[in-house]
Protein backbone atom coordinates (compact mmCIF):
# COMPACT_ATOMS: atom_id res chain seq x y z
CA UNK A 1 0.00 0.00 0.00
CA UNK A 2 1.03 3.63 -0.63
CA UNK A 3 -0.43 6.60 1.22
CA UNK A 4 -0.54 10.41 0.90
CA UNK A 5 -1.57 12.97 3.52
CA UNK A 6 -1.71 16.76 2.93
CA UNK A 7 -1.61 18.89 6.07
CA UNK A 8 -3.94 21.58 4.70
CA UNK A 9 -6.66 19.15 3.60
CA UNK A 10 -6.32 16.67 6.48
CA UNK A 11 -7.35 13.87 4.13
CA UNK A 12 -5.55 10.54 3.75
CA UNK A 13 -5.45 8.80 0.37
CA UNK A 14 -4.27 5.18 0.14
CA UNK A 15 -3.65 3.07 -2.95
CA UNK A 16 -3.43 -0.69 -3.27
CA UNK A 17 -0.71 -2.48 -5.25
CA UNK A 18 -3.01 -2.56 -8.32
CA UNK A 19 -3.43 1.26 -8.33
CA UNK A 20 -6.99 1.33 -6.99
CA UNK A 21 -7.86 3.61 -4.05
CA UNK A 22 -7.98 1.67 -0.79
CA UNK A 23 -10.08 2.41 2.32
CA UNK A 24 -8.49 4.44 5.10
CA UNK A 25 -7.67 1.51 7.38
CA UNK A 26 -3.92 1.76 7.30
CA UNK A 27 -1.39 -0.63 8.75
CA UNK A 28 1.79 0.87 10.25
CA UNK A 29 4.00 2.59 7.67
CA UNK A 30 7.24 0.85 6.85
CA UNK A 31 8.85 3.93 5.22
CA UNK A 32 7.83 7.62 5.21
CA UNK A 33 9.02 10.74 3.36
CA UNK A 34 7.95 14.36 3.93
CA UNK A 35 6.35 16.32 1.07
CA UNK A 36 7.92 19.80 0.87
CA UNK A 37 7.07 22.88 -1.16
CA UNK A 38 9.04 26.13 -1.00
CA UNK A 39 11.06 24.59 1.86
CA UNK A 40 7.92 24.01 3.93
CA UNK A 41 6.60 20.58 4.89
CA UNK A 42 3.06 20.29 3.48
CA UNK A 43 2.40 16.59 3.97
CA UNK A 44 3.70 13.03 4.06
CA UNK A 45 3.87 10.00 1.76
CA UNK A 46 4.52 6.46 2.91
CA UNK A 47 4.54 2.77 2.07
CA UNK A 48 2.84 0.04 4.05
CA UNK A 49 4.34 -3.40 3.59
CA UNK A 50 4.79 -6.41 5.81
CA UNK A 51 8.36 -7.14 6.75
CA UNK A 52 11.40 -4.89 6.31
CA UNK A 53 11.51 -2.02 3.77
CA UNK A 54 12.50 -2.86 0.20
CA UNK A 55 15.78 -1.69 -1.32
CA UNK A 56 14.05 0.90 -3.56
CA UNK A 57 11.35 2.07 -1.12
CA UNK A 58 13.16 5.29 -0.23
CA UNK A 59 13.73 6.24 -3.89
CA UNK A 60 10.12 5.41 -4.76
CA UNK A 61 8.76 7.60 -1.98
CA UNK A 62 11.05 10.50 -2.85
CA UNK A 63 9.64 10.42 -6.40
CA UNK A 64 6.08 10.21 -5.03
CA UNK A 65 6.75 13.18 -2.72
CA UNK A 66 8.04 15.26 -5.67
CA UNK A 67 5.00 14.36 -7.77
CA UNK A 68 2.64 15.25 -4.90
CA UNK A 69 4.31 18.62 -4.36
CA UNK A 70 4.09 19.34 -8.09
CA UNK A 71 0.34 18.65 -8.14
CA UNK A 72 -0.26 20.84 -5.08
CA UNK A 73 1.80 23.66 -6.60
CA UNK A 74 -0.11 23.50 -9.88
CA UNK A 75 -3.68 23.03 -8.66
CA UNK A 76 -3.63 23.81 -4.95
CA UNK A 77 -6.22 22.91 -2.31
CA UNK A 78 -8.40 26.03 -2.84
CA UNK A 79 -11.73 24.80 -1.49
CA UNK A 80 -13.23 28.11 -0.31
CA UNK A 81 -13.13 31.75 -1.32
CA UNK A 82 -12.31 33.06 2.16
CA UNK A 83 -8.63 33.05 3.07
CA UNK A 84 -6.56 33.51 6.19
CA UNK A 85 -5.99 37.30 6.44
CA UNK A 86 -2.41 36.68 7.56
CA UNK A 87 -1.66 34.83 4.30
CA UNK A 88 -3.32 37.55 2.23
CA UNK A 89 -1.32 40.22 4.06
CA UNK A 90 1.89 38.33 3.30
CA UNK A 91 1.00 38.33 -0.41
CA UNK A 92 0.19 42.06 -0.66
CA UNK A 93 2.84 43.46 1.70
CA UNK A 94 5.74 45.31 0.10
CA UNK A 95 8.06 43.97 2.82
CA UNK A 96 7.48 40.29 1.99
CA UNK A 97 10.30 38.46 0.22
CA UNK A 98 9.43 36.48 -2.89
CA UNK A 99 9.84 32.98 -1.41
CA UNK A 100 7.44 33.86 1.44
CA UNK A 101 4.99 35.50 -0.97
CA UNK A 102 5.05 32.46 -3.26
CA UNK A 103 4.59 30.12 -0.31
CA UNK A 104 1.52 32.05 0.85
CA UNK A 105 0.06 31.94 -2.65
CA UNK A 106 0.62 28.18 -2.88
CA UNK A 107 -1.04 27.62 0.49
CA UNK A 108 -4.09 29.48 -0.81
CA UNK A 109 -4.18 27.33 -3.95
CA UNK A 110 -2.70 29.63 -6.61
CA UNK A 111 -0.47 27.90 -9.14
CA UNK A 112 2.96 29.34 -9.85
CA UNK A 113 2.24 30.40 -13.44
CA UNK A 114 -1.11 32.11 -12.74
CA UNK A 115 -1.24 35.94 -12.82
CA UNK A 116 -2.69 37.55 -9.69
CA UNK A 117 -4.97 40.60 -9.84
CA UNK A 118 -5.56 42.47 -6.60
CA UNK A 119 -8.81 44.30 -5.84
CA UNK A 120 -9.46 46.72 -2.95
CA UNK A 121 -13.12 46.80 -1.88
CA UNK A 122 -15.49 48.80 0.30
CA UNK A 123 -18.85 47.05 0.45
CA UNK A 124 -21.75 45.93 2.66
CA UNK A 125 -21.75 42.69 0.64
CA UNK A 126 -19.75 39.76 2.04
CA UNK A 127 -16.26 39.85 0.55
CA UNK A 128 -16.25 36.13 -0.30
CA UNK A 129 -19.47 36.52 -2.31
CA UNK A 130 -17.92 39.35 -4.32
CA UNK A 131 -14.89 37.20 -5.07
CA UNK A 132 -17.06 34.36 -6.33
CA UNK A 133 -19.02 36.75 -8.55
CA UNK A 134 -16.12 38.51 -10.26
CA UNK A 135 -14.02 35.35 -10.74
CA UNK A 136 -16.51 32.45 -10.86
CA UNK A 137 -14.51 29.78 -12.68
CA UNK A 138 -10.91 30.30 -11.60
CA UNK A 139 -8.95 30.52 -8.31
CA UNK A 140 -9.95 33.47 -6.11
CA UNK A 141 -9.39 34.30 -2.45
CA UNK A 142 -10.77 37.09 -0.26
CA UNK A 143 -10.11 38.53 3.19
CA UNK A 144 -10.38 41.78 5.12
CA UNK A 145 -7.10 43.49 5.98
CA UNK A 146 -7.04 46.74 8.00
CA UNK A 147 -10.78 47.30 7.38
CA UNK A 148 -10.40 47.06 3.60
CA UNK A 149 -11.63 44.09 1.59
CA UNK A 150 -8.90 42.37 -0.41
CA UNK A 151 -9.59 40.03 -3.33
CA UNK A 152 -6.84 38.02 -5.00
CA UNK A 153 -8.08 36.72 -8.33
CA UNK A 154 -6.69 35.25 -11.52
CA UNK A 155 -9.27 37.16 -13.59
CA UNK A 156 -11.59 40.07 -12.75
CA UNK A 157 -14.91 40.65 -14.51
CA UNK A 158 -15.70 44.24 -13.50
CA UNK A 159 -19.24 43.97 -14.89
CA UNK A 160 -20.12 41.39 -12.21
CA UNK A 161 -19.60 43.60 -9.15
CA UNK A 162 -22.84 44.15 -7.18
CA UNK A 163 -24.15 47.72 -7.56
CA UNK A 164 -23.51 48.73 -3.93
CA UNK A 165 -19.80 47.85 -4.12
CA UNK A 166 -16.92 50.28 -4.59
CA UNK A 167 -13.73 48.69 -5.85
CA UNK A 168 -10.29 49.65 -7.12
CA UNK A 169 -8.54 47.17 -9.42
CA UNK A 170 -4.75 46.99 -9.58
CA UNK A 171 -2.86 46.23 -12.79
CA UNK A 172 0.77 45.55 -11.80
CA UNK A 173 2.27 42.08 -12.15
CA UNK A 174 3.55 42.01 -8.57
CA UNK A 175 0.77 41.56 -5.95
CA UNK A 176 2.24 44.18 -3.61
CA UNK A 177 2.33 46.84 -6.36
CA UNK A 178 -1.09 45.75 -7.59
CA UNK A 179 -2.43 46.21 -4.04
CA UNK A 180 -1.00 49.73 -3.86
CA UNK A 181 -2.62 50.55 -7.21
CA UNK A 182 -5.94 49.02 -6.11
CA UNK A 183 -6.05 51.18 -2.96
CA UNK A 184 -5.28 54.29 -5.00
CA UNK A 185 -8.05 53.47 -7.48
CA UNK A 186 -10.47 52.82 -4.61
CA UNK A 187 -9.90 56.36 -3.30
CA UNK A 188 -11.16 57.81 -6.59
CA UNK A 189 -14.40 55.80 -6.71
CA UNK A 190 -17.74 57.59 -6.30
CA UNK A 191 -21.38 56.56 -6.18
CA UNK A 192 -21.54 57.21 -9.94
CA UNK A 193 -18.18 55.60 -10.76
CA UNK A 194 -17.98 52.78 -8.20
CA UNK A 195 -15.46 50.57 -10.04
CA UNK A 196 -12.13 51.98 -11.23
CA UNK A 197 -9.16 50.28 -12.91
CA UNK A 198 -5.91 51.90 -11.86
CA UNK A 199 -4.80 52.09 -15.50
CA UNK A 200 -7.81 54.31 -16.24
CA UNK A 201 -6.72 56.98 -13.74
CA UNK A 202 -3.91 58.25 -15.91
CA UNK A 203 -2.27 61.35 -14.41
CA UNK A 204 -4.82 61.41 -11.59
CA UNK A 205 -2.93 58.58 -9.89
CA UNK A 206 -0.07 61.01 -9.23
CA UNK A 207 -2.30 62.98 -6.85
CA UNK A 208 -2.09 60.08 -4.42
CA UNK A 209 1.67 60.61 -4.09
CA UNK A 210 1.54 64.34 -3.24
CA UNK A 211 2.37 64.96 0.45
CA UNK A 212 -0.67 65.94 2.52
CA UNK A 213 0.95 69.18 3.79
CA UNK A 214 1.35 70.44 0.21
CA UNK A 215 -2.30 69.74 -0.50
CA UNK A 216 -3.44 71.53 2.65
CA UNK A 217 -1.52 74.66 1.68
CA UNK A 218 -3.27 74.95 -1.71
CA UNK A 219 -6.19 77.43 -1.65
CA UNK A 220 -8.22 75.62 -4.32
CA UNK A 221 -7.89 72.28 -2.54
CA UNK A 222 -8.82 73.92 0.76
CA UNK A 223 -11.99 75.24 -0.91
CA UNK A 224 -12.84 71.79 -2.26
CA UNK A 225 -12.24 70.38 1.22
CA UNK A 226 -14.87 72.81 2.58
CA UNK A 227 -17.28 71.58 -0.10
CA UNK A 228 -16.53 67.97 0.80
CA UNK A 229 -17.93 68.56 4.27
CA UNK A 230 -21.33 69.22 2.62
CA UNK A 231 -22.39 65.99 0.83
CA UNK A 232 -25.15 67.75 -1.14
CA UNK A 233 -22.70 70.25 -2.64
CA UNK A 234 -20.08 67.60 -3.33
CA UNK A 235 -22.70 65.46 -5.08
CA UNK A 236 -23.71 68.43 -7.24
CA UNK A 237 -20.12 69.23 -8.17
CA UNK A 238 -19.45 65.59 -9.02
CA UNK A 239 -22.58 65.35 -11.20
CA UNK A 240 -21.79 68.56 -13.09
CA UNK A 241 -18.13 67.63 -13.67
CA UNK A 242 -19.17 64.14 -14.79
CA UNK A 243 -21.77 65.31 -17.30
CA UNK A 244 -20.43 68.76 -18.31
CA UNK A 245 -24.03 69.93 -18.66
CA UNK A 246 -26.41 71.73 -16.30
CA UNK A 247 -29.47 69.85 -17.57
CA UNK A 248 -27.79 66.44 -17.63
CA UNK A 249 -26.50 67.02 -14.09
CA UNK A 250 -30.07 67.91 -13.04
CA UNK A 251 -31.35 64.68 -14.58
CA UNK A 252 -28.65 62.71 -12.77
CA UNK A 253 -29.53 64.36 -9.45
CA UNK A 254 -33.30 64.15 -10.06
CA UNK A 255 -33.60 67.91 -9.53
CA UNK A 256 -34.93 70.85 -11.54
CA UNK A 257 -32.16 72.53 -13.52
CA UNK A 258 -32.81 75.85 -11.73
CA UNK A 259 -32.03 74.16 -8.39
CA UNK A 260 -28.77 72.81 -9.77
CA UNK A 261 -27.94 76.26 -11.18
CA UNK A 262 -28.38 77.83 -7.72
CA UNK A 263 -26.14 75.17 -6.17
CA UNK A 264 -23.46 75.75 -8.79
CA UNK A 265 -23.63 79.49 -8.21
CA UNK A 266 -23.00 78.95 -4.48
CA UNK A 267 -20.21 76.51 -5.25
CA UNK A 268 -18.62 79.07 -7.56
CA UNK A 269 -18.50 81.59 -4.72
CA UNK A 270 -16.74 79.04 -2.51
CA UNK A 271 -14.25 78.09 -5.24
CA UNK A 272 -13.68 81.65 -6.44
CA UNK A 273 -14.83 81.26 -10.05
CA UNK A 274 -17.97 80.64 -12.09
CA UNK A 275 -18.29 76.89 -12.74
CA UNK A 276 -20.60 77.41 -15.72
CA UNK A 277 -18.37 79.97 -17.48
CA UNK A 278 -16.20 78.98 -20.50
CA UNK A 279 -12.80 77.49 -19.52
CA UNK A 280 -10.78 80.60 -20.44
CA UNK A 281 -13.06 82.75 -18.29
CA UNK A 282 -12.57 80.36 -15.34
CA UNK A 283 -8.81 80.53 -15.83
CA UNK A 284 -8.84 84.38 -15.81
CA UNK A 285 -11.10 84.46 -12.76
CA UNK A 286 -8.89 82.10 -10.80
CA UNK A 287 -5.93 84.42 -11.33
Amino acid sequence: MAGIRLNSAGRVIRFAHDGREAPDTAMPASTTVAVTLDEEEIGTVWLERPGPPGALDQLLLERLALATASVVERYGPAHTTMADPALVELVISAGTDEPARNRALRLMGFAAELPIRVVAVHSPVAIDRIGSLICPDRPVKAATVADVGVILATTVDAARFPPEVRAGIGAADSPDRSWSEARTALRFTTSRIPIIHHDDLGALSVLDRIPANLLQDNADIAAIDRIASRPEDLDTLDAYCTTGSLRRAADLLHLHHSSVARRLENLGRTLGFDLTAPPDSCARASH
